[in-house]
C-alpha cells in the first residue's frame, strides 16, 4: 500500500504580514508547508506549540521556529495535530508591526 501525497500549502512571509491569514490544516493529514519569503529582509515564522505537536516527516524546524533570508524559501513535511495555535515573526519589533497569525487544525 502506497501512502498518499501530502497535502501542499504556502505560506508567504512579507515585511509585517503573513498569507494566508489564518493558516488552515486538517488533523492528522500530511501537508507540505512552503514558506516564501517575498521581502528583501529576512523574518521568520515562529510556532513552538504548534511544530512541538506535530509530527515533521521532512524538513526542521529548530526552536519551534523557521529561519528565512531575504527571498529564500523553504519546505518542511508534516502531521498536524488538532488544536489552534499562534505563529509571530520573533525579529526584534515584527510582531508589534502586525507579523502575527494563527494555525487552526481541524
Amino acid at each position: 500500500m502506497t501512502s498518499a501525497q501530502p497535502a501542499t500549502q504556502t505560506i508567504t512571509v512579507s515585511s509585517f504580514s503573513f498569507a494566508p491569514k489564518p493558516v488552515h490544516l486538517t488533523a492528522g493529514q500530511p501537508v507540505t508547508l512552503t514558506f516564501v519569503n517575498s521581502s528583501g529582509s529576512s523574518h521568520d515564522f515562529t510556532a513552538k506549540t504548534f511544530f512541538g505537536a506535530s509530527r515533521i516527516t521532512a524538513g526542521a524546524a529548530p526552536g519551534g521556529e523557521i529561519e528565512l533570508r531575504g527571498h529564500e524559501t523553504k519546505t518542511i513535511t508534516l502531521v498536524p495535530a488538532r488544536g489552534t495555535y499562534t505563529a509571530h515573526c520573533s525579529h526584534f519589533f515584527h510582531t508589534q508591526m502586525g507579523m502575527t497569525n494563527q494555525i487552526i487544525v481541524d
